[in-house]
């Protein structure tokens, strides 16, 4: 049997679960597999010399033959050959996350891409049962918690509001019976007062401080790929297909110094929490976008389309088990601004223009020097 046969190689590359897509040095498509064609609902003749970037969503979409071309010039890998969480954009225009992995390869002059991708719908699927399963554990261990935290500040506080509680009912019974000479008894008591009051609000700040310190691991990196892997999560099991997805990010305010975790985990609450506040509207328009800010600080904005937030909690917004959701804690805000806030930035809302709420937060922004 000829091995060379297309036929025959063609046959063996259908029997592949992963998707196969195979494009020039321009982007373009020369090959795309049966499995593709499942996974994206395209069939091969429809996308044959069409652009890559089609099945792509924002920003990667716009930006593809810019990373193309980057690499050529540069010989730079920042997918080919290592592989990479993103999201990939089906006909009907849903995103969904997949795990991609490029090779290259040379046939004489020509130089030809091959991506090899994974739909991670699935595997999400089940490590979100797992998640709910470790929620569980989690919600049990939190409560825990909380309650030897409880003991602990109602310990650690005790003794000094006894102290209070006691020298104000004394000052009080002296004074009852106003006498000249118990003034400087009952001064004295509101002193010791005063002081028992301060080492209180000393014991909080402690435990405050202990709480939240710790640093940030800070390294440079780019928005549109934080972008990219934390909508890829974001929208998994939260009835993303009918969300119209559009980002905006300003090429001239796109490098962060960030912990690259960290910040994910602010874009995946706000990315999540616009997507379940447009539940219950018609029209679902979620818009990402960046600036450049002031004082070396990058501008990022997540608006929705969703109903708004009422005043009442609009005023409490990012304190501590402040909700709207009936089965929330009211930590998801809260623990954004802690984030950003530690990184040196602020976050704030605002009514969004496309009729919901926009939250804008800030961010450090990487400096590049000229000579690297």
């Amino acid at each position: 049997m000829d091995l060379g046969n297309e036929a025959y190689l063609r046959s063996i590359l259908d029997s592949v679960p992963d998707a196969m897509i195979v494009i020039d040095d321009a982007g373009r498509i020369i090959s795309f597999s049966s499995a593709a064609e499942r996974m994206f609902g395209y069939i091969e003749a429809e996308l044959i010399g069409e652009n890559v970037s089609t099945l792509m969503p924002s920003p990667d979409r716009e930006r593809h033959d810019m990373y193309l071309n980057r690499y050529l010039v540069t010989s730079e890998r920042r997918i080919i050959g290592i592989g990479r969480v993103t999201t990939a954009r089906r006909r009907d225009g849903s995103t969904f996350p997949i795990e991609l992995s490029v090779g290259e390869a040379l046939f004489g002059p020509r130089r030809v891409y091959t991506g090899f991708i994974r739909d991670l719908t699935e595997r999400q699927r089940t490590e979100l049962r797992l998640h709910d399963l470790q929620d569980a554990l989690t919600h049990v261990s939190r409560v825990t918690a909380m309650g030897t935290l409880a003991t602990s500040i109602a310990h650690e506080l005790n003794q000094p509001l006894t102290a209070v509680t006691n020298y104000v009912q004394t000052a009080s019974d002296m004074l009852a019976d106003p006498d000249p000479d118990k003034i400087a008894l009952v001064r004295e008591a509101l002193d010791e007062c005063a002081t028992q009051t301060i080492r209180a609000g000393q014991i909080v700040r402690r435990l405050r401080d202990f709480i939240s310190r710790g640093e940030t691991e800070r390294q440079i990196v780019e928005l549109p790929r934080l972008v990219s892997e934390a909508s890829a999560l974001a929208f998994v099991g939260v009835g993303g297909r009918s969300v119209e997805f559009n980002v905006q990010i300003d090429p001239t305010a796109e490098l962060l110094l960030v912990d690259r975790i960290q910040i994910q985990q602010v874009l995946l609450n706000l990315i999540r929490n616009a997507i379940e506040a447009m539940e219950k509207v018609h029209l679902k328009r979620l818009e990402l976008s960046s600036q450049p800010g002031r004082d070396g600080f990058v501008q990022v904005i997540v608006a929705d389309s969703g109903p708004g937030l009422a005043p009442e909690v609009a005023e409490q917004l990012f304190q501590p088990f402040t909700t709207t959701k009936a089965a929330g804690m009211g930590l998801g805000l809260s623990i954004c601004r802690t984030i950003v806030e530690a990184h040196g930035g602020k976050i704030w809302a605002e009514p969004s223009r496309l009729g919901g709420t926009a939250f804008h937060f800030t961010l450090p922004e990487a400096e590049i020097r000229d000579d690297e």
